[in-house]
């Protein structure tokens, strides 16, 4: 009976960090437009969900993560939304199985990863909790990106340059400066919101489970 009430809360919490995921996709909050490409929010509750419910909270978070990048891509879509979900295209481009593991794999492995690095810090004491959420938020967030933005360039490089306008040659060199600008900006807003909630979460959520 205990480990049935364990899983229900579990269960609880999931759906919790789930349905903020969903808010965020239905507003302008989770993918904030910029330019042709859109900004993000979304690995926030991911790596939450990682830090607080463990590698499956985190896995099934990010699942909903990505599933959500398919949606969002498929019905409000960009010039490049073709890397995200096979059920658009746009001219010569068009997405194909690819597009479903750019989407999808990265942002699973987000909450996964979450889950592992912080636990290594939890392995030194409480006393590590802020920096060790804040290293995982970081580091995270950059591994997020380079993951989402490398695939890109393997699986769609010259679709994907040909849509921006730039040669094939300029690619590599383009998708560096949005790891250095937006993923870095991702990476800030995630240290400085997950930080905080952590700390206040953390204790609640173990009296929970």
């Amino acid at each position: 009976m205990n480990q049935a009430r364990k899983r229900m809360k579990f269960l609880i919490l999931v759906t919790m960090f789930c349905s903020i995921q969903v808010i965020l996709m239905l507003t302008p909050l989770g993918y904030i437009p910029l330019g042709l490409v859109r900004a993000t929010t979304m690995h926030i509750p991911v790596i939450l969900a990682g830090i607080l419910l463990g590698i499956k909270g985190g896995a099934i978070t990010g699942l909903v993560f990505g599933v959500s990048s398919v949606v969002i891509n498929t019905l409000t879509p960009t010039i490049t939304s073709f890397v995200f979900t096979p059920f658009y295209s746009l001219g010569d481009y068009s997405g194909n199985f690819w597009s479903l593991v750019i989407a999808i794999v990265p942002r699973v492995l987000l909450g996964v990863l979450a889950a592992i690095i912080y636990q290594l810090f939890k392995h030194k004491g409480n006393k590590l909790s802020v920096i060790g959420s804040s290293f995982t938020a970081l580091v995270c967030t950059i591994i997020h990106s380079i993951l989402v933005l490398g695939m890109i360039y393997v699986f769609f490089g010259p679709s994907y340059a040909s849509a921006k306008g730039v040669e094939v040659s300029a690619l590599f060199g383009l998708l560096l400066g949005v790891i250095t600008t937006n993923s870095l900006l991702e990476a800030i807003l995630a240290v400085v919101i997950v930080a905080p909630l952590t700390k206040v979460l953390e204790p609640i959520t173990k009296k929970v489970m």
